[in-house]
């Protein structure tokens, strides 16, 4: 069911609708190769080293698709995105996807590509009950293990055979990835797994203000103090899925907290920082806290910025950003997408 907020804001002249309608037509006509099924970096890339795009733009895609399938019952959205991510399918054990496309060439596994996959496809099977996006997940879920090891204490490196990093973006979506199997499934193995990331992911990269940072250096416990708003707002959902897990209100405090914490770092001078999708991941941290605590402060800022993005940002075709990429479009439909199921509009 849909849920609705209330905010003083001017009317949209466009709706949100019309405009993830706009964003997916052009997705189709500048960034898809209509003879593979496979989509374009961005609609420059002609002559570009990778003739198409890297898998994390569909990691993008894919969750977009999912919010439009879930505006739109019964439409099919991500059947054709699920038929791209196959094309990057590499069968070396542990299997999983690999960053570019298979048939052009072999190439690295990142475990956070692989895992905002899953986190779409949880989100999929919650709604269609379809195996495969729970099989995939499953395979995914033992790929991203086979990175979890006891140096520093615990953590999930970032890419296979890269063992000088433990990132935030490895290890927030890796809990997410796990909680969802575990509400999928009742399999305590998941739980288990998603408490022990949870927990090393607070003491390691957890900053004095209560952000993450983005990653510890191996060996040398290096922090790169940088902040990311999808750090953010993964391990935001993080804490909110804890807390509809458990019903321990400790794990919705440091939601609150950190929600609290990232809105005033990164909402500054009225926008959020440039990267839509990072963005998006964060509105998905602080759409999952809505639906606990229905605190409109955690939302009308996404709302004021995405009006910005469309009014300031946006080219005479309606595409969006600066590069004109994959990533882009499919971010801000994510981002319209999640906002029209808040808006009801």
């Amino acid at each position: 069911m849909a849920m609705f907020i209330t905010l003083n804001l001017q009317a949209q002249t466009i709706p949100y609708r019309e405009r993830i309608k706009m964003l997916d037509r052009n997705i189709g006509l500048y960034l898809k190769d209509k003879k593979t099924g496979l989509y374009f970096e961005t609609t420059d890339s002609v002559g570009k080293e990778n003739k198409y795009s890297w898998l994390w733009p569909l990691c993008a895609l894919i969750q977009a698709a999912n919010e439009q399938e879930t505006l739109d019952p019964g439409k099919n959205y991500m059947a054709p995105v699920v038929k791209a991510i196959d094309q990057y399918y590499n069968a070396k054990l542990p299997p999983a996807y690999q960053d570019y496309v298979t048939a052009e060439r072999l190439s690295g596994r990142f475990y956070d590509d692989n895992q905002w996959i899953a986190i779409a496809y949880l989100d999929a099977y919650k709604r269609t009950k379809m195996p495969k996006y729970l099989d995939v997940s499953k395979m995914i879920y033992q790929f991203m293990m086979k990175g979890l090891d006891t140096v520093a204490g615990g953590g999930l490196y970032w890419k296979e055979g890269d063992l000088t990093t433990k990132n935030t973006c490895s290890n927030g979506p890796g809990i997410l990835v796990a909680l969802e199997l575990y509400k999928a499934t009742k399999d305590r193995q998941y739980l288990t797994a998603a408490l022990d990331i949870y927990n090393w992911t607070y003491r390691k990269l957890e900053s004095p203000e209560g952000l993450f940072y983005d990653a510890i250096k191996i060996p040398s416990g290096k922090i790169d103090k940088a902040f990311y708003t999808y750090n953010a707002g993964s391990m935001l959902q993080a804490s909110v899925l804890l807390y509809s897990i458990t019903a321990e209100h400790g794990y919705l405090l440091k939601a609150q907290r950190l929600a609290t914490v990232a809105k005033a770092h990164f909402y500054k001078n009225n926008r959020l920082p440039g990267h839509y999708w990072f963005n998006a991941v964060m509105l998905r941290g602080y759409q999952a806290l809505y639906a606990v605590d229905h605190n409109n402060n955690w939302i009308d800022f996404f709302i004021k910025d995405a009006e910005r993005v469309w009014r300031d940002e946006r080219d005479e075709k309606g595409m969006l950003g600066k590069k004109k990429s994959l990533i882009d479009q499919a971010a801000m439909i994510e981002i319209y997408a999640r906002l029209a199921q808040l808006k009801g509009k």
